[in-house]
């Protein structure tokens, strides 16, 4: 849908904030809306502390809303539920359900085969955040108790989303347990720049800041434990180019994943905040630039979306409709002692920042 000014996206913000007001496990949920001086606009919901929408203009300057989602908590719980949501304690996957912390075995939930997939089924994404407004930022906060999704310790975690007049969408994140666990946390919103319902994102140009990937061992998706070069490989995107131009190719790696579904490990060596990837859409021009603090970043070009599910703009979502670049450490970092730790001690802090930048 293309709106041709911001009070257009106002009247359907409003139309819409009736549709996110509910009461789940006694916690009401509600739609909050950033704006910023320069007419962009970002929706979000404390269910899951997920992005509803996010409204940037073309090159013409008309709107549209380039992320992928619903019009209602009803069919936030009736659909796939991780669109735009934050994910935790522990995004991606999990091999066999299961990790060990010193002398002691965890057992996770199993949700995609014997794996267990973003901490599983009824995790933070499927969970009614505490929401504190602050100037052109919200703050979503929430309190998981010790062994709960199989994970020890009371862990208290949080993301604030912030839009600045740079367009700038910025989320940082914090978590602390009162007992040693794995922390791993991301968004997993769905990106498609032509607009949300407009077509497939095959056509957008991609560039991430990565040399090399973790390799998967089969359809389950399961790191080697390798580190390996992205050189000479259809999953190599260290030059911009069309994502659509790989994707179908007769590789093994590609067939277990029906697409892209893959770790990046990001040419950084520190936490500091720098440029992971880069996505342009040459029809409306737009373009995303992704900062993090984080190692690694996976992207998956939404390979099972299926044609169950109907969008904001009322199309039905179909394979490859949106992207998603989730900033993030690397999958079964528990069971890899060589991936970069997740381990988080109740003496330390966890904080992270990703920082989706648009323009046009």
């Amino acid at each position: 849908m293309i709106y041709d000014s911001t009070e257009d996206i106002l009247r359907q913000i409003s139309c819409s904030k009736a549709n996110f007001e509910t009461v789940i496990d006694g916690k009401n949920t509600m739609l909050f809306t950033l704006k910023n001086s320069n007419g962009m606009m970002v929706t979000l919901t404390n269910y899951g502390a997920r992005i509803v929408s996010i409204f940037v203009p073309d090159n013409n300057g008309k709107f549209a809303d380039v992320v992928l989602g619903f019009n209602s908590i009803a069919e936030y719980l009736k659909n796939e539920a991780t669109h735009g949501a934050v994910v935790g304690p522990y995004a991606n996957r999990i091999a066999q359900a299961r990790f060990r912390i010193g002398e002691k075995e965890y057992l996770l939930p199993q949700n995609d085969g014997e794996v267990c997939l973003h901490s599983g089924p009824e995790s933070w994404y499927r969970q009614v955040w505490d929401a504190e407004e602050e100037l052109n930022s919200v703050r979503f906060t929430i309190h998981s108790y010790d062994g709960e999704f199989g994970f020890p310790g009371n862990i208290t975690a949080s993301v604030t989303y912030r839009l600045s007049d740079q367009n700038e969408l910025i989320l940082e994140y914090h978590a602390s347990t009162d007992k040693t666990t794995h922390i791993n946390l991301t968004n997993h919103a769905y990106f498609n720049l032509k607009g949300e319902g407009n077509g497939d994102i095959l056509n957008h140009h991609l560039f991430i800041n990565a040399d090399h990937y973790t390799p998967i061992i089969d359809q389950r998706m399961i790191p080697t434990g390798e580190i390996a070069k992205l050189e000479c490989t259809p999953l190599d995107f260290r030059r911009l180019h069309q994502i659509g131009d790989r994707i179908a190719w007769d590789e093994p790696q590609l067939k277990w994943a029906h697409g892209y579904d893959f770790n990046y490990v990001l040419n950084k060596s520190t936490d500091e905040l720098e440029l992971a990837a880069s996505l342009f859409e040459p029809e409306s021009g737009r373009i995303m630039e992704l900062y993090t603090t984080e190692p690694a970043l996976q992207l998956y070009t939404g390979n099972f979306l299926n044609d169950k599910e109907r969008g904001k703009a009322g199309s039905f979502y179909q394979p490859y409709s949106g992207l998603c670049l989730e900033t993030q450490h690397f999958p079964n970092t528990p069971n890899q002692p060589n991936f970069p730790s997740t381990m988080l001690y109740p003496e330390q802090q966890y904080s992270s920042t990703t920082i989706f930048k648009f323009n046009y």
